[in-house]
């Protein structure tokens, strides 16, 4: 079997980033991945992680992030209910969307996830969140889409995305 690499970059355009303030003490930042295909042998997952400085599992006054991921049908339509998260340190969060949960027809169907983080404007420095939405095949577990945010701008670009 042949396999191609294609690297994708997506600038900031392609991502939706929006930071709403409530007033001088909260803050809402909701992050969407571009549209995903999901064939029928194939789960979706997201994972974030807080790369704050101090946020490491040893530090043990580390701050935690939480939010929610949210997963959206092709027609705009929330599957289920949002996942709530809490990474505390650098733990690692992830959740996974199946198949069977987009209730399509066919073999393929398309899905966007997002991420929204909310809290205090005190917290805001100290949750700075790296996140991630790759597909896997169900019976080997190998990834066949990957796309995330660099740890180096968190807040405004996606890195590369390879498919096998």
């Amino acid at each position: 079997m042949r396999k191609r690499n294609l690297l994708l970059t997506c600038a900031f355009s392609t991502c939706a980033f929006a930071q709403v303030s409530t007033g001088t003490s909260t803050f809402t930042r909701s992050y969407s991945f571009p549209p995903v295909g999901l064939a029928s042998s194939e789960t979706a997952q997201v994972n974030v992680v807080n790369i704050a400085a101090g946020s490491t599992a040893a530090n043990a006054t580390a701050t935690t992030c939480a939010g929610t991921v949210t997963f959206a049908n092709a027609s705009g339509k929330t599957i289920g209910t949002p996942v709530s998260f809490t990474t505390t340190g650098s733990e690692v969060f992830s959740t996974q969307l199946t198949f069977s949960q987009l209730a399509v027809t066919g073999t393929r169907g398309e899905f966007v996830a997002s991420v929204q983080v909310a809290g205090s404007v005190a917290v805001r420095a100290q949750c700075s969140l790296v996140f991630s939405l790759e597909t896997f095949d169900d019976t080997t577990g190998a990834t066949h889409v990957y796309l995330g945010n660099s740890a180096a701008s968190a807040v405004s670009s996606l890195v590369p995305v390879t498919f096998h």
